[in-house]
């Protein structure tokens, strides 16, 4: 006798295919560039953009990026990474300095402090980029790369994040241990407090290194230099002159455009994949009660 589907089950078989639904959302995206990638500017206009073409040409597109314009694209890619590995570092470090403080140690003001980081969240980051020009004008430092590097060192949200996971990560009988014992203060917090932190850091080195790489507003205020562009607005660069015709037809460069944006997203996945693994052990280390 067939068993008459309960509840549960149609609920199951909704859910799962609001996820593949979902799946495919964010999956479409990223299948159609890497099918643009390996076509011709003729073929992008001519043939089905969520499928192949006859003519593969992923790998001549991949040499046209690197070479054109005399290799620029290999030293946007070196600005990025230079950009993106300094900011999160420093990011995370002062995120996990500033989150601990708040965490575990009592000063007047405290509250109010944390409540002024709270409302910064709330402010959008391009709201905060003029001003941010004009600062760092009188400074002298608008074209140079602490212009992009300086700012982003600043991470409101990553500074919540790890108050919040510092609150209960971080036993205070741990600390109290490591005080009778004659640590100080930055010796503590180096060598024990980081290791119980380290699936938040971990959190906070993506979360800001993804948003260093694809800063796109910042850097196009702060920088006239093209040797200094980071990927994204050198890219945008090549669409504005593919789309004026600059340097030859129109749409010349779009695959090199097309192209260089693929390129430019395997460093952030190998990122996560390299780091989710030590996020996942320490998620795994946290949970067992020491």
């Amino acid at each position: 006798m067939s068993r008459t589907a309960s509840p549960t089950d149609r609920r199951s078989s909704l859910l799962t295919l609001g996820m593949l639904a979902l799946l495919l959302y964010f999956l479409l995206p990223l299948f159609w560039l890497v099918v643009s990638a390996t076509k011709t500017t003729s073929d992008l206009f001519s043939t089905f953009g969520l499928w192949f073409s006859g003519d593969f040409s992923l790998l001549r597109n991949i040499h046209d990026t690197f070479t054109y314009d005399g290799g620029v694209y290999g030293r946007w890619m070196l600005n990025t990474l230079a950009y993106s590995v300094v900011s999160a570092g420093g990011a995370t470090l002062l995120a996990a300095l500033g989150g601990y403080g708040f965490a575990k140690f009592r000063f007047r003001g405290n509250n109010a402090l944390f409540g002024v980081v709270l409302g910064s969240i709330m402010v959008p980051t391009t709201a905060l980029a003029i001003p941010t020009y004009l600062l760092f004008s009188k400074f002298g430092l608008v074209n140079t790369p602490w212009a992009i590097i300086l700012p982003s060192l600043v991470s409101p949200f990553g500074l919540y994040l790890m108050r919040v996971y510092a609150q209960d990560a971080v036993a205070d009988a741990t600390l109290e241990a490591a005080r009778l014992d004659g640590a100080g203060e930055l010796r503590i917090f180096f060598q024990v407090v980081l290791r119980s932190l380290a699936p938040g850091l971990v959190t906070v080195l993506l979360f800001t290194l993804v948003a260093t790489w694809n800063n796109y507003f910042l850097p196009l205020i702060m920088l006239s230099d093209p040797k200094l562009y980071p990927v994204t607005v050198g890219l945008s660069q090549w669409q504005a002159e593919s789309a004026a015709g600059g340097g030859g037809s129109t749409g010349e460069q779009l695959p090199l455009v097309l192209t260089g944006a693929l390129l430019s997203v395997i460093p952030l996945v190998a990122a996560f994949l390299l780091l989710q693994r030590y996020w996942q052990s320490g998620l795994a280390a946290g949970s067992v009660k020491q």
